[in-house]
This record gives structure tokens, sequence and C-alpha cells, in this order.
């Protein structure tokens, strides 16, 4: 049962109880049963859809928040210098109105915000361009409600202003869905990488993240649906 209730102890029920977790595996479950298993592949297809087909800058100047990622060495690897180097550029071409490095500390000195910031300073951020970090979470869910907090304090409201998310492709369907549930309506996907490459490594990645879409999507569905207000908590 354990094994089974693993993939939902993270994002919206890190903190659910095992009845709420179970609860959930279950819906889940029967929704892949009913189905023949093609609910998972109409998720794999959004996946793969906001992966290949997202775009490499927002269509308007607007708010920034690029994802951060476990370091190496207390400094961004390959896949989140990526993400820097896509914020970077972005902010050189004038479209960054306000830019949040996303991410705490994740086993390493420093958070991975910082160490964000630090490597945007090395390779030429705009001297007018003042990134806020957010360090307190180091998942996608915690990230975005951080953020969402930032925004509201700094535009003395809860109406949420248009955001481009910067992250790999391989994460961004779930970035994407995850701000949607938290109000982030006019939320725009903006890749990292120049385009999608289908190595073993991508590959997987893209498989594992139609499985967990479709955990967080349905999961939440079924909450709404029920009034499960301790399964809904999370994102709102």
């Amino acid at each position: 049962m354990s094994s089974i209730l693993a993939p939902l102890k993270r994002g919206p029920w890190r903190h659910a109880r095992r009845r709420d977790l179970l609860h959930v595996a279950v819906v889940v479950g029967v929704a892949m049963v009913l189905s023949l298993g093609l609910v998972w592949v109409g998720y794999l297809v959004f996946v793969w859809r906001v992966a290949a087909r997202s775009a490499l800058a927002p269509p308007d100047r607007r708010d920034v928040l690029v994802f951060g990622r476990k370091l190496a060495g207390d400094r961004p690897e390959r896949d989140y210098q990526q993400r820097l180097a896509r914020a970077l550029a972005l902010a050189q071409a004038g479209q960054v109105e306000r830019m949040l490095l996303l991410g705490g500390c994740s086993g390493g000195r420093i958070s991975e915000a910082e160490a964000g910031l630090a490597w945007l300073r090395a390779h030429g951020l705009p001297a007018g361009l003042a990134p806020r970090l957010e360090q307190a979470s180091t998942d996608s869910l915690d990230n975005l409600r951080h953020a969402r907090s930032l925004l509201r304090h700094e535009e003395h409201t809860e109406a949420l202003p248009p955001v481009a998310l910067v992250t790999s492709r391989y994460h961004l369907p779930r970035c994407l869905l995850l701000a949607r549930w938290l109000g982030f309506a006019a939320s725009v996907p903006v890749a990292a990488e120049e385009r999608l490459r289908l190595d073993r490594r991508i590959a997987l990645r893209l498989l594992a993240e139609a499985a967990y879409v479709m955990w967080i999507d349905l999961g939440l569905r079924w909450a709404r649906r029920i009034g499960a207000a301790r399964l809904l908590m999370r994102v709102r």
C-alpha cells in the first residue's frame, strides 16, 4: 500500500492524511480501469503538447517566474542553467516586468534562488533589474504558492498579474497545471530549451510527468466535486 500511495505524497498531497491519499488513489485507479488506460494517454498528449510547443518568449512584457532545481555543489546544474539563460535572454530583450527566482535550500549551503541570482549577475543581468527571491520551498506547488503571495503583496490586491513560467520543457506541464489551479489564469509557459530533444532521460521524464499530472488533476477535480476541503486546501 505504501508503494501505491508514494507518488501522492508530493505536491498537493504532501500533508494529506493517509485516508485522503487512499481516496485519491482509488478514484484515479477507477478512472484508469474504466477508460482502459486512455485517461493516462490523454494526459500524456497534454504533456507532450506543452513540452513540444511552448514558446521561447511570452507574447508581451510581463512578470517572469523562474523555477529552480537542486544544485550541484551550490551551483546551478545544466537544466537550471538553461532556465536561467532563458530568463536572462528575456531580461536583455526588455520582456521582463519583474523576475522572481523560485527555490529554497535543497541540500546545499545556499538556496536555489540565491545560486540563480549569482549566475544571472555573472552572465550579464541588466543593472536595472532586481529579481525577487522565493526561498521558502523546494517543490513546484509551494514555489507557486509563495510567488502568488509575493505578487499579491506587491500589487496590494488579490488579482494576479499575467506571468511567464520559465522552466525545462519536461517540467512545464506540471507548472502550468498547478499555476492554473492556484489562480494564475493568464500564465503562459516559456521553454528553457530551444526545442524538445527526445533522448531516453527526457522520454522517461515525460512519461512520468503524464502520470504525475494525472494524479494531481483528477484528484483535485474529484476533491472539488465532493467538497473535500482538506484536499483542496493546498491549492487555495
